[in-house]
C-alpha cells in the first residue's frame, strides 16, 4: 500500500494526473471516501492525465459519466445503487472489460461484482489547522495493478 498526503486541491489534481498519464486500456480504479473527501477531484486530475479537458462533475443522479481523450473514461458514481444487481441495468461490464479507464464511486456497493484486480484508492480528510489535508492511500489489487504501482513510485519517487 502507499500512502500520500495531498495539502490542497491542486495536489490532488496532480496526483490523478499522474495516474492518468500512465493508465492503460481497461484499467479500473475503486475510489472510496465520504462526501467530500475528493473523489471526483481526484477523477478529474486522472482525466487530464488522459488529455480530457472538459468538466468532469460527479455523476450522482446520472449514475455514469463518459469522456473522450488518449482514452475513454468512464467515471460511475454507484452512491444511489440499491444493491449489485443494478449494474447489470448499467451494462457495467461493457466499461469495465473494454477499452478506457473506469472509475468507481462508491464501489462497496457493487459487493459480489467487484472485480478481482484493480487500483483501489481511498481518500480521507484529515483535520490539520485549517489546512486541506487529505490522506489517500493507493492499494494495487492483482499482479497488473501491482507492477503499475512499483512503476509508479519509481516514476513519482513516492515513498510507500
Amino acid at each position: 500500500m502507499i500512502e500520500i498526503n495531498t495539502y490542497s486541491e491542486k495536489d490532488t489534481l496532480k496526483l490523478g494526473k499522474e495516474i492518468g498519464s500512465l493508465a492503460w486500456p481497461g484499467m479500473i480504479i475503486l475510489l472510496e471516501g465520504d462526501l467530500g473527501t475528493g473523489k471526483t477531484v481526484l477523477t478529474r486530475g486522472l482525466a487530464r492525465g488522459l488529455g480530457i479537458e472538459e468538466p468532469i462533475t460527479s455523476p450522482t443522479y446520472t449514475l455514469i459519466h463518459q469522456y473522450q481523450g488518449r482514452l475513454p473514461l468512464y467515471h460511475f458514481d454507484i452512491y444511489r445503487l440499491n444493491d449489485a444487481e443494478e449494474m447489470y441495468d448499467l451494462g457495467y461490464e461493457e466499461f469495465f472489460y473494454g477499452q478506457g479507464v473506469t472509475v468507481v464511486e462508491w464501489p462497496e456497493r457493487m459487493g459480489y461484482l467487484r472485480p478481482n484486480e484493480y487500483l483501489g484508492i481511498s481518500i480521507e480528510k484529515v483535520p490539520d489547522n485549517g489546512v486541506d489535508k487529505r490522506n489517500i492511500r493507493v492499494a494495487p489489487v492483482g499482479r497488473v495493478y501491482e507492477d503499475f504501482a512499483k512503476e509508479w513510485i519509481k516514476y513519482d519517487g513516492i515513498s510507500s
